[in-house]
């Protein structure tokens, strides 16, 4: 584990001193099995599909890849299973991520990736026909409208957000950190065999549901032209105004 994913224990964390700014890396121990859940400054604990980030696209991703017909954008693309289908279905994608086991990873499963900020000078800005925020990666930032801003910059006059939402959830911005069990041996006595909850360091983060998606669109300056739910997921493409 990273020393910024293991420097705190679950309850000595304040999330009013939660910086501002992003904070790279922090979802590296959930990649590295680590980490499991997110948890959220007001309690509410949100579970992270860290095997589905690990395999191949899925059914569900279908929804999300069908929609992406040209030059694609890929922010805070994991292990790069988006990327990969995409690239195999002949569109071109490129992944960004923050997390170095992130791009490790991309690089291994031969995905094209940057690593690099969302909100960092990209390539082609302006000029990607989609940009893909899947996984929760609404979330990026702790600012949506921020975020879908930053993509509608970086789209082609007919370009698409395809945005993966959280069901049943509405808008929650706020301080989050990721928690999950390390074996005691790490922070604990030789001779202590329980697991120990760790916990990140706090990060700005949002949540953001189908119920508020029209709202923060709008005041991105885009509208949403298509919703669906796949299996236990939503998703929605953004258009611009």
């Amino acid at each position: 584990m990273t020393p910024m994913t293991r420097s705190l224990v679950s309850g000595t964390a304040d999330p009013g001193t939660a910086a501002i700014a992003g904070v790279p890396g922090v979802f590296d121990a959930a990649l590295a099995g680590r980490c499991q859940r997110l948890v959220r400054a007001d309690g509410v604990v949100l579970p992270l599909a860290t095997q589905r980030w690990q395999d191949d696209a899925d059914g569900d991703d279908s929804w999300m890849v069908d929609r992406c017909a040209g030059p694609t954008l890929d922010l805070g693309c994991g292990p790069g299973r988006l990327v990969v289908a995409l690239a195999d279905r002949g569109v071109p994608a490129l992944g960004v991520d923050v997390s170095v086991q992130a791009v490790q990873r991309c690089l291994e499963r031969g995905a094209a990736v940057l690593h690099r900020d969302a909100f960092e000078r990209l390539p082609g800005e302006g000029r990607w026909e989609h940009v893909v925020l899947a996984d929760g990666n609404i979330g990026i930032g702790g600012d949506p409208v921020g975020l879908l801003r930053r993509c509608r910059a970086l789209l082609a006059e007919a370009g698409t957000v395809v945005v993966e939402l959280e069901p049943g959830a509405g808008l929650w911005q706020g301080a989050a950190h990721l928690e999950g069990t390390a074996e005691s041996a790490y922070l604990a006595a030789p001779d202590d065999t329980t697991e120990t909850v760790m916990a990140s360091a706090w990060f700005p983060w949002a949540v953001l549901g189908p119920d508020e998606v029209d709202d923060v669109a709008a005041e991105s300056g885009l509208v949403v032209a298509e919703r669906a739910a796949s299996g236990a997921r939503f998703f929605a493409v953004l258009s611009l105004i």
